[in-house]
């Protein structure tokens, strides 16, 4: 596997650290989480029914060692960890690191190549680095929430940890580059990655800041439709299901027209080219709306898809689940470490001739602890440490 070889300490909680950690992990990275004593990472406790199924997802592929970084002997055995990883992520406040004795210098000195990943809501330096950064606040301050909902209702925040996801994907990009560095020049000398959750979710927003300096105008809500383009919406059917529908190039746009049966709008002058389509947007969707409310959903998509439209039903899990398409691209697996066989997400993204794979599945919590520690400790230190732990 490509990241077979790298090896990975693990000291974050909650989504963005393990969803960075877990990319690398799917690809061969030897990910060694280190988890509260008696206590695990915050997403154990996030539960469906009594399973662990946001653990389940972010932790495959991952070993679990339980450690109390305030006691001395845990402390060293987590150096002696970094003098043999390649990288660590930690997800603690600005300055947690420094207090605990674990400051860069102090991890660079045990190891002067190690890449060093700290994430925070915005960032070690700046006016808010000591603020608190939750995802939920983060996807608020971004501009994302005041651009989501219609446009007369409120604020809408997404029903998932996005700002976490889209940072630990950009972490787990920023490290990948490093390694190629490390293992390419013997000179490198270690590299610390700041890594924001505010930051790469203000970057998806796009070119917001340009267009607010030209326009002088914060963009307002605008429901389902994009600013760029038109037609693009979501519509109702005639039997209360739902449809996506997307005309972005003039082609497209062209397309529709002729599946609908109005053909006519191709030349009208509102519609006749992609600046007109937005300046009259709102009698477009009157247009395509009153069609559509008195079609059923299949019978629309039917020809929409006919002329190779860039159409589709809104769906909902119960819909993909068993889905031709959820089966012919094998998207689901089964996590094997429970009775039920938990549904995860399979590994992504796909690559044919070097796939990632899940080697092992989300561990119990300190189900490795002897095993790592037999690696870094001697004999009796590994008995007297693991006594301490189970006193606790």
């Amino acid at each position: 596997m490509l990241l077979d070889g790298v090896r990975v300490l693990d000291l974050s909680r909650l989504v963005a650290g393990n969803q960075l950690t877990s990319l690398l992990a799917d690809f061969g990275a030897d990910v060694i989480k280190i988890e509260r004593l008696g206590i695990g990472d915050t997403l154990r406790n996030w539960r469906v029914r009594g399973v662990e199924t946001h653990w389940k997802a972010y932790s495959r592929n991952k070993r679990s060692v339980e450690l109390d970084l305030r006691h001395p002997d845990h402390k060293e055995i987590l150096l002696r960890l970094v003098e043999r990883c390649d990288v660590v992520v930690d997800s603690f406040k600005p300055g947690d690191m420094e207090r605990f004795g674990l400051s860069d210098n102090a991890l660079l000195t045990r190891n002067p190549k190690a890449i060093i990943v700290h994430i925070s809501g915005w960032g070690s330096t700046g006016s808010r680095s000591n603020m608190p950064g939750f995802g939920t606040v983060v996807e608020a301050a971004s501009g994302l929430a005041s651009r989501t909902g219609e446009a007369d209702g409120p604020p809408q925040l997404p029903p998932g940890s996005f700002a976490d996801m889209i940072s630990g994907t950009y972490g787990a990009f920023a490290v990948t580059a490093c390694l190629a560095r490390r293992f390419s020049s013997e000179g490198f000398c270690g590299e610390i990655i700041d890594l924001s959750l505010f930051e790469p979710m203000f970057a998806i927003m796009g070119p917001q800041a340009a267009d607010f300096e030209l326009t002088g105008e914060a963009p307002k809500r605008i429901g389902s439709r994009i600013t760029s383009a038109a037609p693009r919406n979501v519509y109702k059917c005639a039997d209360g299901l739902w449809i996506a529908l997307s005309g972005s190039t003039q082609a497209m746009s062209e397309r529709i027209f002729t599946a609908i049966g109005r053909p006519e709008l191709i030349e009208d002058p509102r519609f006749s080219s992609n600046n007109q389509r937005l300046k009259h947007v709102q009698e477009l969707d009157e247009i395509l709306g009153s069609y559509f409310l008195e079609n059923p959903r299949e019978v629309v998509l039917s020809k929409l898809q006919a002329l190779q439209v860039t159409a589709g039903a809104v769906t909902t899990i119960a819909d993909l689940i068993g889905s031709d398409f959820f089966e012919s691209r094998q998207i689901l697996c089964r996590d094997s470490g429970d009775e039920t066989g938990t549904l995860i997400h399979d590994v992504i993204p796909r690559l044919r001739n070097n796939p990632g794979r899940i080697r092992s599945v989300a561990p119990s919590l300190g189900e490795h602890t002897r095993e790592i520690l037999a690696e870094v400790c001697f004999d009796q230190e590994v008995e007297r440490i693991l006594s301490h732990i189970d006193q606790e």
